[in-house]
């Protein structure tokens, strides 16, 4: 009897595409059931038991890393600017009144408490909307905006002030930020050669970008091939090395004298 499919969900973010477009590939062969969704939702379907392995928020696993095993070496982080998780303001961060905030984004909410609660007023209101930039951007002083449709605002928008939460993060601590980590529940099981298979699916990615810069969701944005690939090749790490665990390791602590995270938990791999 063939074994049962484990269901794993991963974003559909460009930055994500060197893990997708290899993961598609081989789903039916490595029994998986592949679901696609923001990561927000991903974090959500993991936690109620809608998916076995996903790539989640970094702070959604460090709220559930008791419960939680990581598959070792895989990530999506950035040392430096990364471009694709950015506060935009049209006013002096001190002026700011009104904030929205990327409702698919739950990391990138916490690294703005952290980078940023001594530099916005104390009465800023802050809310959830749908990524939609000049929506936002209207009836707001600030927004606070992830993946793709961040390329819009750094691209159209040069009156703006535009702040990259990873450059700050790595200004501010000199080290990676980790955006997001493969987060496995407690029952699943995936064998080796998927773990292994996932360990090396970026580098096999980075054999496809030609692919990749064809690919809707960079063609949506205008996103030209040559700055496609610059941003996969140059922006975003997929290895969860040492010093992308130290980077998480220091995100954890900064969230809980934040009170962001109520305790923290050792990290544990499959």
């Amino acid at each position: 009897m063939a074994s049962q499919k484990l269901r794993l969900g991963i974003h559909d973010f460009i930055n994500a595409q060197p893990l997708v477009l290899p993961l598609k590939m081989d789903a039916v062969r490595l029994n998986l059931d592949l679901a696609l969704d923001n990561p927000a939702r991903l974090a959500a379907k993991l936690h109620a038991g809608e998916l076995d392995i996903a790539m989640v928020p970094s702070i959604e696993y460090l709220k559930n890393a008791d419960a939680y095993r990581l598959i070792p070496e895989v990530c999506i982080a950035s040392r430096g600017p990364v471009g694709s998780v950015l506060l935009v303001t049209k006013k002096p961060l001190d002026q700011v009144r009104t904030l929205a905030m990327d409702n698919r984004s739950r990391t990138s909410v916490a690294l703005l408490n952290i980078l940023f609660h001594r530099r916005l007023p104390p009465s800023v209101i802050k809310g959830g909307a749908d990524p939609d930039p000049e929506s936002m951007l209207q009836q707001n002083d600030a927004v606070l905006i992830i993946g793709d449709q961040a390329f819009l605002l750094e691209e159209g928008h040069p009156d703006l002030t535009v702040y990259d939460l990873s450059e700050e993060w790595f200004r501010l601590t000199g080290k990676s930020f980790v955006h997001a980590v493969m987060a496995v529940r407690p029952e699943a099981r995936p064998s080796p050669e998927l773990i292994q298979f996932l360990k090396g699916a970026a580098d096999m990615g980075k054999n496809m970008l030609d692919a990749i810069t064809l690919l809707p969701c960079v063609k949506n944005i205008g996103l030209s091939a040559e700055a496609c690939k610059d941003y996969l090749t140059n922006s975003i790490l997929y290895h969860l090395g040492e010093q992308e665990l130290a980077g998480l390791m220091h995100f954890r602590e900064a969230c809980q004298k934040g009170n962001l995270l109520d305790h923290q938990h050792p990290i544990e791999f499959v």
